[in-house]
């Protein structure tokens, strides 16, 4: 028996395994050559939408605190949005337009300034977006309103297309019950 030394054997190996692998290939008429081109070629660079993706809510919330009203071109109009804990605005909304209607609008028509949000952390993975902001407005009684929230969005195609909101509720229900709205 002959014994090679040990970089004879590592090349040996290392020709044998590039060998197999060729065969491998040859044996598999480039289904799986092809197969691993088109996934890289086809999978979009998750980094990059998640970069995007917090761009857009970041400049977003940015509108939003500047007074510009941004959920018509946040939220896609199929949204799923759906409100946790209890009280009679929790609950899941199925478009945007229900959301507004049933959830938004019976807060808003009592603040007589819009809410103005300080965001206090945004975290990005992939394509959901997880934002932590304080939110502070003035009823129409003059009486202060503020509310914490953490809002979580999947997005996809630069809209959000399912929210989660986590929100003191007894501040909304408060505002909500105790506050005239706002004439049209």
């Amino acid at each position: 028996m002959t014994i090679l030394p040990a970089t004879h054997w590592v090349a040996g190996a290392s020709r044998t395994a590039l060998i197999t692998l060729v065969l491998l290939s040859l044996a598999l008429p480039g289904a799986a050559i092809a197969t691993t081109a088109a996934t890289q070629v086809q999978a979009p660079d998750s980094a990059a939408i998640e970069r995007q993706n917090r761009a857009i809510v970041e400049a977003a919330f940015e509108k939003w605190r500047g007074g510009t009203y941004v959920f018509a071109e946040l939220l896609a109009p199929d949204v799923v949005w759906t409100i946790h804990g209890s009280g009679s605005v929790a609950g899941t909304y199925r478009n945007q337009k229900d959301f507004i209607e049933q959830a938004s609008r019976p807060l808003t028509s009592r603040l007589a300034t819009p809410v103005v949000p300080e965001v206090h952390d945004i975290f990005a993975d992939r394509d959901t977006i997880i934002i932590r902001f304080d939110g502070t407005a003035t009823t129409t009684s003059g009486a202060p309103y503020r509310n914490q929230f953490v809002w979580i969005f999947k997005m996809k195609d630069g809209l959000v297309v399912n929210a989660e909101a986590f929100l003191d509720l007894v501040a909304y229900q408060q505002v909500v019950d105790n506050n005239a709205p706002r004439s049209q």
